[in-house]
């Protein structure tokens, strides 16, 4: 078995997983939302000090599969650098413990395995990556990730954080900005769609986040079109750089992973490109799409029937890594 580690950003998760069959044995995961809520985001040093409390009390729930690990998984790379220590030393310190190898995990990668949790790898896909850190759309074949496009400035999730935080919805914003958006009329305001215009392969969303701001100010009591307006624009961004990619590129096998995408109109609006295009779409089950160290120890089997270990020297925090 492979005791998995995740603490990239501000949920505290721990996996045990299955060597043979890669079947999740055990998972828990412990959120920081309400701690952060108060201050409209996730505040890194606080972050880090709820690790230091809450992976331990988890670890506690899995003594009796200590005897029988083969190796500890733990995020690396990338995410908060204050917060992905915690993690590391907790892996370092069960490591040294009982004499196991280290695995380091790439968050990014990991998200592609919430696919595969109790499940067998798909390989080749597309994969689109919308989280709170990233927006990008790789290309995953022979367990290698190719990046095709990724944003010039603020991520999916990080400018739904931002419209909920100016229209003081509260956080995460995801999913409040989702709820209100389901009450509001999508073309309500006419917020600009980027680089609509622009052949070039990538995604941003400071303009239209800018766009919000300046419709906030006119109609300030308008949350629930402006929340509509916006998600119908980030919908509209992304399925125009998706198809140029569709066009050109001839895997048949779609995804989408990542926090942002547990959004059901994104989702819904995917399954409908794919059928244009003759593509399959695949999602994560909803309770993986956020951080979480089951998707550490999908990715972590892979890496150890390779034997991909690293040594107690070389498992650093690298917080921009991709």
């Amino acid at each position: 078995m492979i005791l998995s580690i995740e603490s990239s950003c501000d949920d505290s998760s721990v996996a045990i997983t299955s060597t043979e069959t890669g079947e999740l044995l055990f998972h828990k995961k412990i959120s920081q939302e309400a701690q952060h809520r108060e201050y409209g985001g996730v505040v890194p040093e606080l972050a880090s000090r709820l690790h230091a409390v809450h992976l331990p009390q988890i670890l506690e729930h899995v003594t009796e599969y200590l005897p029988r690990l083969k190796a500890v998984a733990v995020t690396t790379h990338p995410g908060l650098s204050v917060t992905l220590l915690e993690g590391i030393a907790m892996a370092k310190a069960v490591s040294i413990a009982l004499d196991l190898p280290l695995i380091s995990i790439n968050h990014l990668q990991a998200h592609i395995f919430s696919l595969f949790i109790d499940k067998p790898v798909i390989d080749p896909m597309l994969v689109l990556l919308i989280s709170g850190g990233h927006t990008q759309i790789i290309e995953f074949k022979k367990q290698r990730m190719n990046l095709l496009a990724t944003t010039l400035d603020d991520s999916v999730g990080e400018s739904f954080d931002k419209v909920a935080k100016m229209l003081d919805l509260g956080y995460p914003g995801g999913p409040v900005v989702e709820r209100y958006a389901k009450e509001g009329d999508p073309q309500a305001f006419a917020f600009p769609v980027p680089l609509s215009g622009s052949p070039k392969l990538a995604f941003s969303l400071s303009g239209l986040k800018n766009a919000v701001r300046l419709q906030i100010e006119q109609t300030p009591d308008a949350k629930a079109d402006i929340c509509a307006s916006f998600q119908e624009a980030v919908k509209k961004h992304l399925l125009q750089k998706s198809k140029k990619i569709f066009k050109t590129n001839p895997i048949n096998d779609v995804a989408i992973v990542g926090g942002a995408s547990a959004n059901q109109t994104i989702r819904e609006a995917y399954e409908q490109l794919c059928a244009q295009f003759g593509k399959t779409l695949h999602l994560a089950d909803l309770q993986y799409c956020s951080d979480n160290a089951a998707m550490v120890g999908r990715l972590a089997v892979e890496k150890y029937k390779r034997g991909e270990f690293s040594k107690l020297e070389e498992i650093d925090a690298n917080a921009k890594a991709g």
